[in-house]
């Protein structure tokens, strides 16, 4: 069976704008949440994860202020490493901290690897977004939902082409409405593409358009929802010919 690496993004205190003020006291993956740390839910359900390596956690952070997430405690609940890495002042966005940390990220010779943005709240349908990615084989699968249209430019809004379900175009957080289909900030990736598509696109200077390749479009049929705490706005990237990656969708709940 596959192995699996699981990466949540953390980000850091200049991030999460929007989750203000509650984030001036408290760093926001920190905050309590179901009387457990909001990072805590994405980790535990990563338990779900069949045939896991480990989980790291990558931030801005600093590692003392992080130490309040009790991660030995974690790693005995999941029966897994988990680790908390502190990136450099610099920034070198999600893909580039990801890329920097790849030799820790690659122990083990993981298959595939779930990236989890931190300030997501999920039923988490891992498995089944995992047996889609395997079915598709291509370089990710990202987990979007439909949801209404006057709460879509709160999110990364995605364009799927109705022939094929492909993935054309990505817009995070745009000024007018481009699709109420949204990124739920969970993704699977193939380990063996993934690292060199970053440094591929790195070289040449263009990660955001070369990593959005088109994607499919996946079904998905159980009932559940996606809470997105917020973030910070990003540019949006345009949309690509080509397609590695599958768009898996949860359903739309009625109000």
């Amino acid at each position: 069976m596959a192995t699996t690496t699981a990466v949540l993004m953390v980000g850091g205190p200049t991030k999460g704008t929007r989750f203000r003020p509650l984030s001036m006291t408290v760093a926001k993956p920190l905050f309590p949440i179901a009387g457990k740390p909001l990072v805590a839910h994405p980790i535990l359900a990563c338990k779900k994860i069949p045939k896991l390596c480990q989980v790291v956690l990558i931030g801005f952070y600093p590692k003392e202020e992080m130490q309040v997430l009790d991660t030995a405690t974690l790693s005995r609940e999941l029966g897994v490493p988990v680790t908390y890495v502190q990136e450099d002042g610099t920034g070198h966005g999600s893909a580039g901290g990801f890329y920097n940390f790849r030799e820790l990220l690659l122990q083990g010779d993981p298959d595939y690897f779930f990236v989890l943005n931190c300030d997501v709240c999920s039923d988490y349908p891992l498995e089944t977004l995992l047996e889609s990615h395997e079915k598709h084989g291509g370089l990710a699968t990202m987990l979007v939902k439909e949801i209404d249209a006057d709460r879509a430019q709160d999110h990364g809004e995605v364009v799927l082409s109705r022939e094929t379900g492909k993935v054309v175009h990505y817009a995070e957080k745009p000024e007018t409405l481009v699709s109420s289909v949204v990124n739920c900030g969970i993704y699977v990736f193939t380990a063996s593409k993934i690292i060199d598509a970053i440094q591929r696109v790195a070289s040449k200077r263009k990660a955001s358009r070369s990593l959005l390749q088109s994607m499919y479009h996946v079904k998905h049929d159980d009932s559940g929802g996606v809470v997105d705490t917020g973030g910070s706005p990003k540019k949006s990237s345009s949309p690509s010919s080509k397609s590695e990656a599958v768009a898996f969708t949860l359903p739309k709940l009625g109000m």
